[in-house]
């Protein structure tokens, strides 16, 4: 489902998925408002969402989504790519954010990522997270041992349990229980919670 004040920007999305088999557009408003209903009608997997919308932006839009449909995902699409923005988007429960200048073939990527239950984020939002952290001096204050806040940076690069053992070492079976004790020590169930807490301690 295509969710954006501005007609343009769903032709051209539709235009880019038009010969894709895997996915089908079922559902366009350019009304935020009228998207909770349109879901409960054509119950749509993944949802892209603009995210800056006159008359209910993005992030509040993406609350209302997860609220009372847990199960859809949503794609944010922006040209922001600050960390504030993409800490509020995943916060609100976003699965994916790609820049509005994406191509065919990232947009393709990132829905398929998504379909599969990881995340997606664009090369430069990514780029944006790194310099932000960079920038800030502040110590990692958390729980995790080295050993996990290496396995959540991996996790953030968007790499599954057996590129992660490989790159590490160790068992695919070590990675989850490592993924297992990290979810229970921050009290997070999913990756999205996870990417938040490693934005917010600094992580990633």
């Amino acid at each position: 489902m295509l969710v954006d004040d501005h007609q343009i920007m769903m032709d051209g999305i539709k235009a880019l998925l038009k010969n894709e088999r895997a996915f089908c557009i079922i559902a366009e408003t350019t009304k935020p408002l009228t998207v909770l209903d349109l879901i409960g009608k054509k119950m749509p997997d993944i949802v892209i969402a603009d995210i800056s919308m006159p008359e209910l932006n993005g992030i509040e839009l993406t609350k209302l989504i997860k609220q009372k449909y847990p199960e859809v995902k949503v794609l944010a699409l922006s040209m922001h790519n600050d960390k504030q923005t993409i800490t509020e988007m995943l916060q609100a429960g976003i699965s994916g954010f790609v820049l509005k200048n994406t191509g065919k073939k990232e947009l393709i990527d990132a829905l398929e990522k998504i379909a599969d239950g990881g995340m997606y984020f664009s090369e430069a939002i990514s780029l944006e997270i790194m310099r932000s952290t960079a920038s800030s001096n502040a110590a990692i204050e958390t729980s995790l041992t080295p050993r996990e806040i290496e396995i959540v940076k991996l996790i953030g690069a968007e790499l599954n349990n057996a590129q992660i053992g490989d790159k590490l070492f160790i068992s695919e079976r070590t990675v989850e229980t490592h993924r297992k004790n990290i979810f229970r020590k921050i009290n997070v169930k999913s990756v999205a919670g996870l990417m938040k807490y490693a934005l917010e301690k600094g992580i990633v």
